[in-house]
């Protein structure tokens, strides 16, 4: 599977990237997963529900499934979080996984920026940054798109991956 970044500061239009990427490049017939980074606690179960109840009970691992899904929800219960090639591993494959989030690690990237956030551009101190989507111009040394060419960003990052 190729692996492909969006990284960014809070706010900068990272998730609404992916979104609109996954939409691309799966209309032009490839099959794409995603991976989240979370910095906070997080719950895609609900209380009360089944599910939630086995879960506060205990289970180290609940896994949901129906007609039309299935959902895997494992409980670290102390033990550390595991690095992005390990759940990368555990997902199906697929012509491309997009991983929003995990800045730090060392697959490539583009980085969307907004100039409303006032951050630093994360590029300019990290090669694995290959390109940046911004809404407004920037002067640097690798390519930068306009943070809503989403069409142009899938290209490039299907040119940088070989698809």
């Amino acid at each position: 599977m190729k692996v492909y970044g969006v990284v960014g500061w809070k706010n900068t239009g990272k998730t609404g990237l992916v979104e609109r990427l996954v939409h691309e490049i799966t209309g032009r017939g490839l099959t794409v997963s995603t991976l989240k980074h979370a910095h906070h606690t997080f719950d895609v179960d609900q209380p009360g529900r089944d599910s939630h109840r086995h879960r506060v009970a205990g289970a180290q691992e609940v896994l949901l499934s129906s007609g039309k899904r299935w959902a895997l929800m494992h409980e670290l219960r102390g033990a550390p979080e595991p690095g992005m090639q390990a759940l990368l591993a555990r997902l199906s494959p697929v012509d491309l996984v997009l991983v929003e989030g995990y800045k730090r690690e060392g697959h490539a990237k583009i980085e969307t920026h907004r100039a409303e956030v006032g951050q630093d551009l994360i590029a300019r101190d990290d090669s694995t940054v290959r390109a940046v989507a911004s809404d407004t111009a920037i002067t640097l040394d690798r390519p930068v798109f306009n943070l809503d060419d989403t069409a142009g960003i899938a290209d490039f990052i299907l040119a940088e991956v070989g698809l």
